[in-house]
């Protein structure tokens, strides 16, 4: 890895062991991280960042926020797991509190991401058969090219990203792909009787935040009813306040059937997702059909109420929404030529970098990695910015001045 030949002997050290003795399915930034502190982040040196990724926003609220580690430490010395086997203090008020915060009937609580997507999707496909009445096992989902849902055999089974296919099949049948932004293409697909749900990423983080026009999710809702065809909004990335609304699909008034959410559920503490539904999708899975040993674990219910209680209490929401446009129109005012595209909505935003060099966007963040920025490029040329919500305008400028500066690597 020729990235971490400039690396001092320290960071080296901890790089080199996790390249000995760990898989190597990342590709990260060279720098060894230690602590965090809302949005600064510091190394194993003791050199201060500004952290733009956020984990893939699952520090909306901040790194190592009081309130939720408060939560978790108290927890953690009183009861952290007991298995669904038996019933514990913590999970129904954690149901109650989550199914009212988000106008639900019934909440599933899972683990990582990726597990609340394939729970959506079996939720989905049971409704179908007992509920819509789709002969059984020809129920078809709708999904969106260029979509990221996570890397489970089944969730890439609908994938078009060659990296997370390639090698991996056979795959899970009972999917069709459609163009992300298109519900002409959407209604076309709705002909076919089979169709049970639409899963789809309000925004395409992965993919390089692609944002969809104005009015999409009211055409998305207004299809997904025309058609009794279940709307599942994967708000993993883009909900809890990160586009300036509690959920994405806010920003349209809309309601999906099958909301999925996780990441920042737990402030960036530990795994923790959940899907949620009304009782005719939720009440179809009966006793032994899906599961998890540390869903709905103890531990996980009070940090996702403290994580939830932070979100609205500290407004942020409404600071993404400002701090984002803040950001974009500096980003603008840089007038770069490398820039080619400026996207995003609240503090979900990328940079599409125009350069003949394929690795500008790797080196641009290199270059921002040594000036005290961290984030990450996606898909080659993209690069998303992400910042924890509690960023405030000095920060901002700061920021912008750092990538400023460092744009002049790629002249």
């Amino acid at each position: 890895m020729t990235d971490v030949l400039c690396v001092s002997a320290a960071t080296q050290k901890f790089i080199e062991c996790e390249e000995r003795y760990g898989a190597h399915n990342y590709h990260p930034l060279p720098v060894v991280l230690k602590k965090g502190q809302g949005v600064n982040v510091w190394d194993v040196e003791d050199k201060h960042y500004y952290d733009f990724l956020s984990g893939y926003s699952a520090v909306n609220q901040g790194h190592c926020h009081p309130s939720i580690i408060a939560a978790l430490t108290e927890q953690a010395q009183t009861l952290t797991l007991t298995s669904r086997a038996f019933y514990n203090d913590k999970l129904g008020e954690y149901e109650e509190y989550i199914t009212k915060y988000f106008g639900y009937d019934k909440v599933l609580p899972m683990n990582t991401g990726v597990e609340a997507v394939e729970t959506a999707l079996k939720l989905s496909r049971k409704w179908a058969y007992l509920v819509k009445g789709i002969e059984e096992n020809m129920a078809k989902i709708i999904v969106c090219n260029d979509n990221f849902h996570g890397r489970t055999l089944g969730v890439i089974s609908y994938s078009t990203d060659p990296s997370s296919t390639a090698g991996f099949g056979p795959f899970l049948p009972g999917f069709e792909k459609i163009p992300f932004n298109d519900t002409i293409a959407l209604e076309k697909a709705f002909q076919d009787k089979n169709v049970a749900a639409f899963l789809f990423e309000p925004i395409q983080g992965e993919a390089g935040v692609v944002v969809p026009d104005v009015g999409y999710y009211t055409r998305v809702r207004k299809l997904c009813t025309k058609y009794n065809v279940l709307m599942i909004a994967d708000e993993i990335q883009t909900g809890l306040c990160r586009t300036g609304n509690l959920l994405a699909i806010c920003a349209e008034g809309v309601k999906a059937d099958i909301l999925i959410l996780g990441k920042a559920l737990s402030g960036g503490t530990m795994p923790i997702s959940a899907v949620l539904c009304n009782d005719e999708i939720m009440m179809t899975i009966k006793p032994g059909e899906h599961g998890s040993t540390y869903g709905g674990n103890p531990l996980a219910c009070a940090v996702a109420v403290a994580s939830l209680k932070v979100l609205k209490v500290e407004k942020m929401a409404e600071n993404a929404t400002k701090m984002g446009e803040l950001f974009r129109s500096e980003l603008a005012k840089l007038e770069s030529p490398f820039i080619s595209l400026i996207r995003g909505r609240g503090l979900l935003n990328a940079i599409v970098i125009n350069h003949p060099n394929k690795d500008a966007a790797w080196d641009l963040c290199m270059e921002m990695m040594h000036n005290g920025l961290i984030a990450k490029p996606t898909h080659g040329d993209k690069i998303r910015f992400a910042p924890p919500l509690i960023i405030n305008e000095e920060q901002i400028m700061e920021a912008v001045q750092i990538i400023k500066e460092s744009l002049q690597i790629l002249y």
